[in-house]
């Protein structure tokens, strides 16, 4: 049985994608998504789940930080789920003065919120599920929570399929230290951290190696290094596996252009297939070689 980490405590959308990304594995909540990252890396667990980006909020800066932070991890695997919150209260309700939630989760159910309790001071916690746990410990009147948190807390639903959104997802994924990739399917998903080299234009530049490969972008964000004012960092998602030709080119291109770190190729979890413009498919590249290995051995031009 694998021993799998994850952002907790108990109660959480992590908790659900964990059970959907690593069926029947044992899992252990952590309070922090850096802690569970860390677990991964100190040996105390084999993988971790984490959140990655939000269809509303966007990226989940910590997780890129923690990524791109310390010894390599790699994501072998992704889920998305569709985001509904419930809000709990303790057993008999009474006047709800405070709520509280993950700022994320906040974030999309505003206006539940101002229309269904106005008069609710609205609080910050960890996540979701602390935020149920201090409902539980009444701190809090009410909490905003995955569903799944009301198996695992004492506490009685004041509404369920709350979202702002209501096609609202957020994606998942599970990694572990660096070791043998999954296969290529067709529909994968290839993710780097690219440190900028401080210079006018380096990001067109990295940018251009993809699209001159015909590679198309699935994410891309920015976040300082938090060593010179001014100096970033970028995450790029795009469609391809890391054991394609035409995806090896474009690695090879851009590690000639500034430090990269490997974060993985995985299948999609939308199972979208990639986008392969004419000319720029992995038998254009293989072809393109070959001839290149002809010339070299004086068989051809």
């Amino acid at each position: 049985m694998l021993r799998i980490a994850y952002f907790g405590p108990q109660g959480t959308f992590t908790e659900q994608a964990a059970r959907a990304l690593a069926p029947g594995e044992d899992l252990t909540p952590y309070e922090t998504v850096r802690m569970a990252l860390t677990a991964v890396r100190e040996g105390a667990a084999d993988a971790a789940c984490v959140p990655i980006e939000n269809s509303v909020e966007g990226v989940v800066p910590t997780t890129l930080d923690g990524l791109s932070d310390g010894d390599p991890l790699v994501a072998v695997a992704e889920t998305i789920l569709p985001i509904h919150f419930s809000v709990l209260t303790r057993p008999g309700g009474g006047e709800i003065r405070t709520v509280a939630s993950h700022p994320h989760a906040l974030a999309q159910v505003r206006e539940w919120l101002e229309a269904n309790l106005p008069g609710a001071t609205v609080v910050a916690s960890s996540s979701t599920a602390s935020a149920a746990v201090g409902v539980v410990e009444g701190t809090y009147d009410a909490a905003v929570s995955a569903p799944v948190a009301i198996e695992h807390y004492a506490l009685e639903e004041l509404a369920t399929g709350v979202a702002d959104v209501h096609d609202a997802q957020t994606r998942f994924l599970l990694v572990r230290r660096p070791g043998e990739l999954p296969e290529p399917t067709g529909a994968d998903r290839t993710s780097i951290v690219a440190a900028a080299v401080n210079r006018t234009g380096t990001l067109a530049e990295l940018l251009a190696e993809l699209a001159s490969r015909g590679i198309n972008l699935t994410r891309l964000d920015a976040r300082p290094t938090r060593n010179n004012f001014g100096e970033y960092r970028f995450f790029i998602d795009f469609e391809g596996h890391v054991a394609e030709p035409r995806i090896v080119s474009a690695m090879a291109a851009l590690r000639r252009r500034c430090h990269l770190r490997f974060l993985g190729s995985h299948p999609r979890a939308d199972d979208v297939a990639a986008t392969v413009e004419p000319g720029a498919g992995n038998q254009d590249f293989v072809e393109a070689q070959a001839w290149v290995d002809a010339v070299l051995k004086g068989e051809g031009a």
